[in-house]
């Protein structure tokens, strides 16, 4: 559904409450190549700062912004579809990624007490928006991306992907950033994600280890994407670690290492990782499909396959992998 008028109907009163809700905005977003091999273990074992996680049905929508193709949009709507759902012998599969960080993180409800619950939490496709126009241009501020899933008036524990094309700008991509997860706590109090696509502005920062790195160690062949597409197989590496910050700390009281501000999360703090024996600049042993030469960890829905990172297990302190 093309929607280029999107924000007409916005008001003066929503901007302002736009600018207010900016006060939770997550910047200690995927990493960068560069800063890999800076990345310290952690200190502590991943604490729960006694706020909200996200549970039961999570209801996701996707502003695209942008010019995307019809096979990209597949491999991310797939991957959301895949958390959910176990294709037949499928292992490793996304859903049992999704699983790890629904067991570690979600169904204790962070403190394991009276709150606790066992009811597993699903992600439910709600949604799609398409901004084919570029509405607020091609060059975007961090207040202008949370401006696109504000647009859609987000329900109460619900989370609002913003996906930007190879051609739009946002205020430190590449150069701090990958992708960030925030949310509204002025109102419905719901989490947003965005990631933006490297394919052409920076894949050797955000669509690695599809790409060479920029910057950092070296000497590793990029992996060939499973999917075989770089910026869209790049995003979904990025997009699933926004997922589990945005699902597991979503107003910036949840599940955490580290300064509020520059929290190490689920993913985060195992950036880099995707396999077993990974060290900074190898991304770790992964399978390969014997006909395309992707490669992967985890199966999903329709067939698809994706490498996903690895998730911080709060119990042991250590960083699991699927393979």
């Amino acid at each position: 559904m093309a929607s280029g008028n999107l924000f007409d109907a916005m008001t003066l009163l929503t901007v302002a409450l736009v600018l207010a809700s900016l006060s939770r905005l997550s910047l200690g977003a995927r990493r960068l190549p560069a800063q890999l091999a800076e990345t310290a273990p952690l200190r502590d074992e991943m604490s729960y700062h006694g706020g909200a996680v996200l549970l039961g049905e999570i209801p996701v929508s996707i502003v695209w912004y942008g010019q995307f193709k019809p096979a990209q949009k597949a491999v991310v709507v797939d991957f959301l579809l895949s958390l959910t759902s176990v294709p037949v012998n499928a292992t490793p599969s996304a859903a049992h990624w999704w699983g790890t960080i629904d067991r570690a993180y979600l169904q204790s409800n962070a403190s394991g007490g009276s709150n606790a619950t066992t009811t597993t939490t699903r992600v439910v496709l709600a949604g799609q928006v398409a901004d084919e126009q570029y509405s607020l241009g091609k060059s975007l501020t961090l207040v202008e991306v949370f401006q696109l899933a504000a647009a859609l008036v987000p329900g109460d524990g619900a989370l609002v992907l913003v996906l930007t094309d190879p051609g739009v700008v946002v205020e430190g991509f590449c150069s701090a950033r990958c992708g960030l997860h925030g949310s509204d706590e002025a109102g419905a109090r719901y989490a947003y994600a965005w990631v933006g696509n490297a394919e052409s502005q920076c894949p050797g920062q955000c669509a690695w280890p599809f790409a060479e790195p920029a910057y950092g160690p070296r000497g590793q062949p990029p992996l060939a994407p499973p999917n075989g597409d770089v910026g869209a197989d790049g995003m979904v590496v990025t997009l699933a670690s926004m997922v589990a910050g945005a699902v597991t700390n979503p107003l910036g009281h949840g599940y955490y290492e580290g300064a509020r501000d520059a929290a190490l999360e689920a993913c985060t703090a195992c950036a880099g990782r995707f396999g077993s024996g990974a060290y900074p600049g190898y991304p770790g042993k992964v399978l390969v499909d014997e006909t395309t030469g992707g490669s992967y960890n985890a199966v999903g829905a329709n067939g698809r396959k994706y490498l996903l990172p690895a998730v911080f297990d709060p119990a042991t302190s250590t960083c699991s992998t699927l393979v």
